[in-house]
Parts: C-alpha cells; structure tokens; sequence
C-alpha cells in the first residue's frame, strides 16, 4: 500500500525540521489559491494573532471590538494579550458582525476591529471595513473557520481587509496539524511580520561567512518563535494538492442538506454575496434543543458549536445583546465536511 505521505522520512532524516523549502512552499500554494501576496505561515493561529498584535503595536488596555458569538479561540488571544475586549452585537439570522452595532461600540479607544466570518459564513465585510478606514481603525478578517470561503467571488483573504488570519489546526482546511497564515494589505507590515515571526531575525544576515552568527548583526525588533517547521509544512502542501477536491465535495453537501432542509420548512443561513465553505451548514430553529435531539437520534451529530464568549467571566459582564441571544437560541449546524458521505 503506498505511502499517504510519501516524503515523510526524507524530511525526519534530512537533518532540516525548521522552516525550510517546504516552508516556503507551502506559502507559495496558499498565495496562489487565494490570489495574495504577503503571505506569512506561523505554527499556530494564537501565535498569528500575537505576531499581528504586536505588529500593529497595540498595547494592553486598547480597545478591540470583537464578536462574542465565534470560537474560543479567536478571542482568548486577543484576551490575553492585555486587550479590554468590547463586544458588538451580531446579525440573527448570519451570525457575524452587525457593523450598526460595531459603529456604535466605536470609542477613541478602540484600536482593532476582529471580524469572524461564523463557521465560514462571511460578514459584511464591505460595511465593516468601510467603518474601520472611516475611523482609522485597522480590520482583522478572522478567517478560522473560513478557508475557501468566498464573499462576492472572491476568496476570504482576498477581500482588501487590512489583515486576515487562518487557523490550519486539525478540524481546519488545509490542515497541518497545527498551524496559521497571516495576509497583509500592507506590504511594510508584512516585512515587518516576518521579522517577527522569528525572533526578529533576519536569516539572510544573521550568520557571517563561516556560520558564525554575526556580531554585526543586530535584533531591533520583538519577535516570537512561531514559524511552522517541515513537517508541518509539508502536510500543508499535500492537502494543498486535494483542496479543490475537498472544498467541492463540502459544497456538494450543502445541495443534499439545502433541499433536505427546505422541504422542513426550516430557515437557511447564507446571503447572495456569500459562499461558504460549508465547514458545517448551519440553520436556524425554532425549536433547537428538539431539533438537536432529533437529528442525532438520525445519525447526524448536529451541533450549536460555539457558545458565546460573552458568558465567560474571564471577560467581564457587558451588556446584554439581543443578536447574539436570538442567534444562539436558533443556531444548528449539520455535519457537511468532505468527509461527510450524504449518500449514506
């Protein structure tokens, strides 16, 4: 039987793990699908987020407004990093940012608007970075659940957003493991992302003439240890080579589920300027805790996925949001991934 991963142990073997040819390949397939340039991998999403933060010079107590109804994961970072996290009201029916609510959230203390696309359906992207240049303020597309997905046909990162970030962790596509990208607008604050990234090392000039690390050489800038090693990377490239294939057989899906849905009488998600990933299919209940129950008890493991942030006391109590409330009340997802066999 032949290898799924034939050029694994060559890469164990070849005495080079870190950041490498692979590396940059990996980078140069994701550039190419999407259609971007300035293009940076990192080995995880929370260590994309730091790198950016970081970049963008924020310091603690800024301000960010963010959406409580996405993942954990999207938010804790911004959390932690020392950023007062404000929370804008959601859209009911997409479940992503409502950018009237965002505009009233706006203070001169906000610094970053976080903007997550809810398990791949995209926001009002065209409304919400238009409130970001109005007011100076820079937009992060947070694009954890929405590879592939697209927003007036064009693919999320490629969306003139300021900045956006991928998680590739393992329920992600592509998936590496674990891993993250960053794209940027602007091409100085890639440049000086990729400083970042490592150490605030310049490989190319680190080391002299005889491998000796250079005492000419300075670090004028902070930096993480978060580039995405070899192996990695080379995962990144072979779900590279299927990602078509896979973003496919997920839209697929979403045919049998959209007819099967629409014949309940349910309410579908989506608008027309969007076209998801279908990473699930999500709708919308009026019964949601029956309706759970009994798409389980058919054999399909359906899901609210995310509960929202805001009930976590880590970040503090905050006005009630009535978007968020109805939204999380209704909100089903249906298992829709490649590997999701509706024949079956």
């Amino acid at each position: 039987m032949p290898k799924v991963l034939p050029r694994i142990d060559d890469i164990l073997y070849s005495g080079s793990l870190s950041y490498g040819e692979w590396g940059h390949l990996f980078e140069e397939k994701l550039s190419a699908f999407l259609g971007v340039g300035n293009l940076l991998t990192t080995n995880s999403y929370a260590s994309a987020i730091q790198i950016v933060l970081t970049a963008l010079d924020l310091q603690p107590g800024d301000e960010v407004i963010a959406s409580p109804m996405s993942c954990l994961a999207s938010n804790m970072p911004l959390f932690t990093f020392g950023l007062k996290v404000v929370w804008a009201d959601i859209d009911p029916v997409t479940g992503t940012l409502s950018p009237d609510s965002v505009k009233e959230k706006i203070s001169f203390k906000t610094r970053l608007i976080f903007h997550n696309h809810f398990c791949g359906y995209v926001g009002y992207v065209d409304e919400i970075n238009a409130l970001g240049r109005e007011h100076g303020i820079p937009v992060i597309d947070d694009c954890i659940e929405a590879f592939g997905s697209k927003y007036k046909g064009n693919y999320t990162g490629n969306l003139n957003t300021d900045i956006s970030i991928y998680s590739f962790q393992t329920v992600r596509l592509p998936n590496t493991i674990d891993g993250g990208a960053i794209i940027f607008k602007d091409a100085n604050l890639y440049e000086k992302a990729l400083l970042m990234r490592d150490f605030g090392i310049k490989r190319s000039e680190f080391r002299d003439g005889m491998g000796e690390i250079s005492s000419t050489y300075d670090i004028s800038i902070k930096g993480y240890g978060a580039t995405l090693n070899e192996v990695n990377s080379y995962i990144g490239c072979c779900q590279m080579e299927d990602i078509m294939k896979l973003l496919t057989q997920q839209k697929n899906n979403s045919h049998y589920w959209e007819q099967q849905l629409q014949s309940m009488g349910y309410q579908l998600m989506g608008r027309k300027e969007v076209e998801p990933n279908y990473w699930v299919y999500g709708f919308l209940s009026d019964n949601k805790r029956n309706d759970l129950f009994h798409f389980r008890e058919n054999g399909f493991y359906a899901s609210g996925v995310h509960l929202p942030n805001s009930y976590y006391s880590i970040f503090g109590k905050q006005q009630l949001l009535l978007g968020v409330e109805d939204f999380y009340s209704r909100f089903i997802a249906l298992p829709c991934g490649w590997w999701f066999d509706c024949e079956k």
